[in-house]
Order: C-alpha cells, then sequence, then structure tokens
C-alpha cells in the first residue's frame, strides 16, 4: 500500500467517525425531543384540568351513583361520582356512562348505596368533557341531596354550580381520537433517516458525503 493510499484510507476512516459522531449527537437529540412529545401526548389531564372539550381526560371514582338522567337516543346515563383524594379530601363530578357497562360499576354503585361491605378498587375512567346543558343541570341540583350525605350537603344553585360541580361532565363512550401531530411525524422521520445513514457509516460502506468528495477528486 503506498503512502499517499494509506493517507487517502486514514482520511476516509476519520471522517466515518466523525460523521459517526454527529450522527449520534443529532439521533440523541431527535430522540430526546420526540419523547419529550409523545410524553406530552400521552400525559392526560384530570377532568378539573381541561381547557378544552378536546381534551381527552380522567377521573377517578371511589363512589358512583344511580343514573339521575338518561339519554335514550344514545343510551347514555349521567351519574354523580366521588373522588377521593389521598388526603381524605373527596370531589364530587358528573360521568356520562354507556349504560350497557353498567356491571364494569355495579360494585362502587352497590358500595355507595350499603348494599355491599366491602369497599371496591376505585376505578379511573377517561373520555372527553361535555358541556353541561341547563337540563342537565337542573337534574343534577335536584337529585344532589339523594347522593350527597346531609352533613357533607351544599346548597347548589344554577349561580354556583360550576364552582361545585365544574361546567362539564366526562363522557366515556368517546374514545380517544388519534391527532396527527406533523412535528411529531416529522421528528420519527428524521431520527429514521439518521438511524440509516449511522448504520450506513458504522458499517464501513461509504457515505454520500464520501461519494461526492470521491467524485470531484477524479474530475
Amino acid at each position: 500500500m503506498s503512502k499517499r493510499k494509506k493517507i487517502v484510507n486514514e482520511k476516509k476512516l476519520t471522517i466515518r467517525y466523525l460523521l459517526c459522531t454527529v450522527y449520534l449527537i443529532i439521533m440523541t437529540v431527535l430522540f430526546v425531543s420526540a419523547y419529550t412529545q409523545y410524553q406530552k401526548y400521552m400525559d392526560v389531564p384530570h377532568l378539573q384540568d381541561t381547557t378544552s372539550t378536546k381534551d381527552y381526560a380522567y377521573v377517578e371514582i371511589s363512589k358512583m351513583s344511580e343514573k339521575f338522567a338518561y339519554i335514550e337516543e344514545k343510551n347514555i346515563g349521567i351519574h354523580y361520582i366521588i373522588e377521593k383524594e389521598d388526603t381524605g379530601m373527596w370531589h364530587t363530578y358528573l360521568i356520562a356512562i354507556d349504560e350497557l357497562e353498567y356491571n364494569k360499576y355495579k360494585d362502587i354503585i352497590d358500595y355507595t348505596y350499603g348494599r355491599r361491605e366491602k369497599e371496591p378498587k376505585s376505578i379511573k375512567v377517561y373520555g372527553y368533557p361535555v358541556v353541561i346543558n341547563d337540563k342537565i343541570k337542573e337534574l343534577a341540583i335536584n337529585n344532589l341531596k339523594n347522593f350527597v350525605p346531609k352533613e357533607n350537603e351544599v346548597v347548589i344553585t344554577k349561580d354556583n354550580f360550576n364552582n361545585y360541580l365544574t361546567n362539564s361532565y366526562l363522557d366515556t363512550t368517546k374514545s380517544r381520537e388519534d391527532v396527527f401531530d406533523p412535528l411529531l411525524t416529522a421528528n420519527y422521520l428524521a431520527l429514521a433517516l439518521i438511524i440509516i445513514l449511522f448504520i450506513i457509516t458504522l458499517l464501513g460502506k461509504e457515505s454520500v458525503f464520501i461519494n461526492v468528495t470521491k467524485r470531484k477528486e477524479r474530475r
């Protein structure tokens, strides 16, 4: 091997190492960015923390009433639920369920009304907020006394309704919608491209950059 050829090969090897290093840095940045965006998408806020009816949210059910309102055309029942915090504090919310799934909540409902002694595990449910209309609001106000114990009962009117029960109920019959995120998609595509280039370079194949350099040298 001539001295000139040896120098050229060492130069190519150095370029490959540099390219691999650059690819690794870019891959790390893209991976962290993609993971951060994905986590942001996967993090589901609590119903109380939603800012839009497009926000997929959750509540955790510790106690639950029988339905106090019914939407016949959709077979949806509206129920009160109590969510209990670790501190012992509790909050009342409204949720809508498919009445065909009533058995999923039956143990908690029975426990709430004293028809069952053993306390069941709480259930975390997901869905989308739906703004409460006047008819459901009126039914909720009139029936709340049948659910909340007298010692904890608060006089709720249309004026203070949102302060105690929020302005929306959680519709658990709605599945999460897949939202196209162009930035996240671009991140994945760029990451895939860089990984391919990294593998080609790592395996000793001449990169696009080197091939371009060689063609220029031949000229």
